[in-house]
This record gives C-alpha cells, sequence and structure tokens, in this order.
C-alpha cells in the first residue's frame, strides 16, 4: 500500500472543429462594441487559471487574465463584468467567505462568490465540483514510479464514489442559489476536461494505467452528476471534456490543455493551461 498523504483542498480541481478553432483564436481577439449585460464568473481553480500570467485579483485565489472568463470578456466587452473565481473553492465557498492561504500562511478571506450577483446579472458561468470530490488530492495521492505498485483505484474508489453523489445536492442548492440572486441570468455551468489518456501514459504521468482510467473516469462521472443536476434546475452545461480529446496531459508542450503532474507550461499542476482556458472560452463562445 503506499504512503498516504494530506490530501489537499483544490480543485480537480477537471464540440465541433469549429468551436474548437474558435477557441484557439479567443486569446488575441479584440473586444467587440460593448456587449449590453452583466457578466459574473463563478468557481474554483479551473475557472480561475492558476499560475497562468498575468495574475489578477486576490494570489491566493490564482485568478489570471487569461483565465477563460476573462478571454470571453475580451471578446465580448459585457457592460459590467465580475470574476471572482478563486482556487480552492467549493460549493459552500458561494454563500460563505473563504479562507485563504499562500505558500501555507494565512492570506485572509475571499467574500462569498455570490456577492458579485445581482438582479441586473444577464449571464453567470460556473465550475465547482472538483474540491467538493476532492479529485486533485486524490491524484496526488495516486503518484507512483512504482510499476508494481498496488493500484490507488481499490483505496479511493468508494470515497469519491460517495463524495461525486453527494455533490449533487450540493451544486442544486447553489444553482438555485444564482437563480434567487440573479434570476434574469442565463447560468452557463461547465464540467471538466479530460485530464489523461484512457490507459495513461506512465511513467511520463507518474499514475499506473489501472489509476489513470480510474482518475479520469472519476471526472466523467462528476460531469455526468453535474451535468444531471444542471440540467433540472434551470442552467445549460457545457462540455468540455469531449472535445479535449488529444489535449490531455499526455500529448505535447504545445497541444495539451492541461498541465500534468510536472507542468511544462505556465499554469498549477493538474490544471488547465492558457490554451485550455482559451479553449474553453471558445467552446462557451460557441454556445453563446
Amino acid at each position: 500500500m503506499r504512503a498516504a498523504r494530506p490530501v489537499r483542498r483544490l480543485t480537480g480541481a477537471l464540440l465541433t472543429a469549429a468551436a474548437v478553432t474558435a477557441a484557439l483564436c479567443l486569446g488575441g481577439a479584440p473586444a467587440q462594441a460593448a456587449t449590453p449585460g452583466v457578466y459574473v464568473a463563478l468557481g474554483d481553480s479551473m475557472a480561475s487559471g492558476p499560475l497562468i500570467p498575468d495574475p489578477t485579483g486576490p494570489l491566493a485565489c490564482g485568478r489570471s487574465t487569461h483565465n477563460y472568463a476573462h478571454t470571453l470578456q475580451a471578446r465580448y466587452g459585457f457592460t459590467a463584468f465580475r470574476d471572482v473565481t478563486c482556487s480552492g473553492a467549493d460549493t459552500t465557498d458561494m454563500t460563505n467567505p473563504q479562507k485563504l492561504s499562500l505558500l501555507g500562511q494565512d492570506a485572509g478571506y475571499a467574500p462569498p462568490q455570490f456577492d458579485a450577483l445581482s438582479a441586473d446579472t444577464t449571464l453567470v458561468t460556473l465550475t465547482i465540483g472538483g474540491n467538493d470530490v476532492g479529485l486533485v488530492g486524490v491524484a496526488e495521492d495516486c503518484m507512483t514510479l512504482n510499476p508494481f505498485e498496488t493500484p490507488c483505484k481499490y483505496e479511493f474508489e468508494p470515497v469519491v464514489a460517495a463524495k461525486t453523489e453527494a455533490l449533487g445536492p450540493k451544486l442544486a442548492a447553489v444553482l438555485d442559489g444564482i437563480h434567487a440572486r440573479a434570476p434574469q441570468a442565463r447560468v452557463l455551468v461547465t464540467g471538466y476536461g479530460l485530464y489523461i489518456k484512457q490507459n495513461g501514459c506512465f511513467p511520463l504521468q507518474p499514475v499506473l494505467p489501472t489509476d489513470a482510467n480510474f482518475l479520469q473516469g472519476s471526472v466523467d462521472r462528476m460531469n455526468a452528476k453535474i451535468a444531471e443536476t444542471a440540467a433540472a434546475h434551470g442552467a445549460e452545461y457545457v462540455d468540455v471534456r469531449t472535445p479535449s480529446a488529444g489535449h490531455d496531459s499526455c500529448q505535447s508542450a504545445t497541444a495539451k490543455w492541461v498541465e500534468g503532474y510536472v507542468p511544462v507550461n505556465a499554469a498549477s499542476p493538474l490544471h488547465p493551461n492558457r490554451r485550455g482556458e482559451e479553449a474553453y472560452a471558445g467552446i462557451i463562445a460557441a454556445r453563446l
């Protein structure tokens, strides 16, 4: 059995060819004439873009000026734009202050993300759930360079399954809360991407094939729960996993949308890089 390590409270935090092409063009696109409306971006580190230049807002939130929300704002130029995404956020941080830390030190609190909502909000994007399920922490505990290691799947699968099931009611409450505070808003809820291909790429990414399938399978089951809950609570689900094929952490530095355990692009481990955030923005834009 591998030695257990503390599970960190991070995010998991996890279309058509035309939409993907649009995604890669969004980053350098000039803002169009102002789009009437108020856009509020909520979510965890999959949405905030930690360690992607340039930082904005509280450093402990890891919020980037090139995350998908800022990329969408650059394209559409909404009259008002509020990005309150923050690394480490889970569903409780929508209505409660989020305790922050930076390099192991207390960094104060971020206000409840719902404080950014208002009656005149017209668009909300949300990425949440990875920290409720704890998938990044599990992925960290599954690392091994020993090909004869016992797969971590057998240790973590029951816990992850239970937390994924419990996510449904938590996300439902979040979506109902958004509608109550922003009744005019169109609400788009993203899933999480393709982090590692079938059977992985051991030892390039240091997880056994069985565990690579377990980890990505867990992301996929979480995505299904998010999609199911969004449909039942007046929100639109945006699939970023399907168009991520060929862009997982096993791919080349210029092809991958998410980084592996040791990033080769400016981004946090096991999180989207700038190319990925821009691709997600393009996928969302195709829905808009």
